[in-house]
């Protein structure tokens, strides 16, 4: 089982530039992916996001890929033709309102265009500079997450395991609610018709009564449930979204149980299995 929220982070140094990876997830019902990384190097995000992909399965993960170059591979570029240009349009100036016409060099090379810096991206060098370093990052997410993950379902049997006893609680008090029931129109037939009470019509009255308030489909469906629930968490390493629909379903049998109650016993356990059942949903909405 691994958790949706984790956090890694990676930098390396060579004599060409620094290069740091981080990676840090939340909660999300699907997977919502951004990878941040400079302008120029846009062509290789596809790259970096199908090795997340290919790890995550839901969660909102923001990537950022940084770099800080040593070394530049820039080319300076002198536009000579609009430096005559500047230049004669600040003599006509000088020649129009009588100032000094001279112009010195550092006032032309200032004027926008007249030096041009082009820089030269290697795409695939880039790529050979971050692969190792996200790697990295992206192995150390992936602890992260599975050892959080382990602690949630260390956490998710506990719950599980009250919520099973909860069940058993309402399993074994089914036989005394019918045995209650029938004791209890046994007394009100006696205080009616005293020695002339019908033993068959008693019986009938207690039937129709078990059909009423009796909770054993309800009890066998929970079971079944908390029994599908053990087996995702032990089987299945991504349960989140399974775990979700079983709680739905748990928590319909947990309030028709409620519902038909007729005794504060049960009414109170009800009111347990519901705050585990809670802490359960709580928790699965972490599960990846």
């Amino acid at each position: 089982m691994t958790s949706m929220t984790g956090y890694a982070y990676e930098e390396k140094s060579t004599e060409q530039a620094e290069v740091s990876v981080e990676i840090k997830s939340v909660n999300s019902r699907f997977l919502d992916l951004t990878v941040n990384l400079p302008p120029y190097l846009n062509q290789i995000e596809s790259y970096f996001r199908a090795k997340i992909t290919q790890n995550v399965l839901r969660g909102k993960v923001d990537v950022y890929i940084r770099i800080r170059e040593n070394e530049s591979d820039s080319e300076v570029i002198a536009d000579t033709n609009a430096a005559v240009a500047y230049m004669n349009a600040i003599k006509k100036i000088a020649d129009a309102t009588g100032f000094s016409d001279d112009v010195s060099l550092g006032l032309i090379i200032s004027q926008p265009g007249v030096l041009n810096v082009s820089k030269k991206y290697d795409v695939e060098k880039y790529k050979a500079m971050i692969d190792p370093v996200f790697d990295a990052a992206l192995k150390k997410f992936n602890a992260d997450r599975a050892r959080e993950g382990e602690n949630m379902k260390r956490d998710l049997e506990q719950k599980l395991e009250k919520l099973a006893e909860c069940a058993k609680f309402f399993t074994d008090w089914q036989p005394k609610m019918e045995q209650i029931f029938k004791e209890q129109i046994t007394t009100k037939f006696r205080e009616l018709l005293e020695d002339k009470a019908d033993e068959n019509r008693i019986m009938t009255e207690t039937a129709a009564m078990l059909v009423k308030y009796t909770i054993n489909e309800e009890i066998v469906r929970l079971n079944s449930h908390i029994k599908a629930m053990r087996d995702e968490l032990s089987n299945n390493p991504a349960p989140g979204k399974k775990l979700d629909f079983i709680c739905q379903e748990m928590n319909r049998e947990i309030n028709t149980i409620g519902s038909k109650n007729q005794f504060a016993e049960v009414g109170a356990m009800v009111i347990t299995a519901k705050d585990s059942l809670e802490n359960i949903r709580e928790q699965s909405k972490n599960v990846e």
